[in-house]
């Protein structure tokens, strides 16, 4: 007999939902505010620590190698240790190098930008399965509130970060002052860790927890949605709106200061895109859920990169804030939408870990190659006309490949 599935959380007399609800938001707050201050301040460090260009690059870039590496183990670690115990520990490594990277050494600085990115990798896979197997009749709302508080985190990180770094904190502190929103984050998951040890957690005598596998088909086997086309079309959407979103938050300011644009509104105009960003990974979710397939869905989104970068290209400068909130309702959306789809395209949250893990390791390793190709290019070519015809192009992919992600099925489909 398998055991039975967990209650809804909602359902629980052990732990409340706002409980839970709130652990997963700040977990999500969690999960790029650390990481995208930096690039508003990447000056200020190159001046102070004498890096060149291509090393301060790797402080943006090395987070999502390791995003595409550890992803693949967070399956296997929730497996053993717990979902709810894996993300207490990735917190805990994420506090820790936070504030390793804030002290005064170049190594430091690394060592934690990695350790960062280690702990970010693990919660990004595990937190859509658990969302699938705690809220079933809610995924769609639970992924809006998700996507939303990561896209707003990562909105106020870029937008304080320099004020931050110019008061008497110094860049340096303002780094480590996120180690206080991850520490509070881990700190919300310790009454689930000790109800689960004391077996108190969830509503049924036969639940072993809101993470515990849904058993309610046969077991699948470890890697065997690498097998499945239905995955490799959700992997192959997750890398290429992946890639236009770093293309995005690496070069749009300097393409739009090359047009003409001053250097301070070209930054506020990648804070609109983020901040624009939010209404689509809010409302996609709650859409997609309603709709017997995504395929229109996907295809739409997609298609925003197509006419904002298109604009971005062709219009005139002076219009740049209306394809900026293009990109933005696309970049928004079709992330959203690659969150949703690890629920959709899978029956139990065991399934929706792998294919999370799947999709997220190929699809940042391809968005780590992304801005640097599309900086090579620039390089070579001599101007932005170029590697802005090659983003056209990955626009016009995202859409195909969205379409076919959107396409109703199950990783196990034969």
């Amino acid at each position: 007999m398998h055991k039975t599935i967990a209650s809804p959380i909602s359902e629980s007399r052990t732990v409340s939902a706002p409980l839970l609800i709130t652990a997963i938001l700040l977990t999500a707050a969690a999960l790029r505010s650390p990481i995208t201050g930096v690039g508003s301040i990447i000056g200020e460090i190159e001046a102070t620590t004498g890096l060149s260009h291509t090393l301060s690059g790797l402080l943006t870039t090395l987070p999502l190698l390791a995003f595409a590496v550890f992803a693949l183990t967070a399956p296997g670690l929730a497996a053993k240790l717990g979902t709810e115990r894996t993300l207490f520990y990735c917190l805990l490594l994420m506090t820790g190098g936070i504030l390793i990277r804030s002290l005064p050494s170049i190594s430091a600085l690394f060592a934690g930008t990695a350790l960062i990115g280690i702990g970010i990798a693990v919660c990004n896979v595990l937190l859509p399965g658990l969302i699938k197997h705690n809220f079933p009749l809610r995924v769609g709302l639970m992924t809006s509130l998700f996507t939303s508080s990561l896209n707003l985190w990562a909105a106020i990180s870029s937008g304080i970060s320099v004020p931050l770094a110019q008061s008497p904190l110094g860049w340096r502190g303002m780094l480590a002052s996120w180690a206080l929103l991850t520490a509070i984050a881990a700190f919300l998951w310790l009454p689930m860790l000790l109800q689960r040890r004391t077996g108190a957690y969830g509503t049924s005598s036969e639940t072993s927890g809101p993470s515990a596998p849904a058993n309610t088909t046969s077991p699948v086997r470890i890697g065997s949605v690498w097998r499945s086309p239905v995955a490799w079309m959700v992997t192959i959407f997750m890398g290429s709106q992946s890639i236009m979103f770093y293309i995005s938050i690496s070069w749009l300011p300097d393409i739009l200061h090359e047009q003409g644009m001053s250097a301070a509104q070209a930054g506020w105009m990648l804070s609109l895109m983020q901040m624009v960003s939010m209404v689509g990974s809010f409302l996609m979710p709650l859409i997609a859920v309603r709709t017997h397939n995504q395929k229109l869905l996907t295809a739409v989104s997609a298609a925003f990169f197509l006419l904002g970068f298109g604009g971005i290209w062709l219009a005139p400068t002076s219009l740049a804030p209306l394809f900026i909130i293009l990109i933005g309702s696309g970049s928004g959306a079709t992330f959203s939408l690659v969150i949703v789809f690890f629920s959709l395209r899978s029956r139990t949250a065991q399934q929706a870990n792998q294919l999370s893990g799947m999709a997220q390791s190929v699809g940042y390793l391809l968005a780590a190659v992304g801005p640097t190709l599309l900086g090579f290019i620039h390089d070579q070519s001599g101007s932005w006309n170029t590697p802005l015809a090659v983003v056209i192009g990955l626009s016009l992919l995202t859409i195909v490949f969205g379409y076919a992600a959107g396409r109703r099925g199950f990783v196990d489909d034969k």
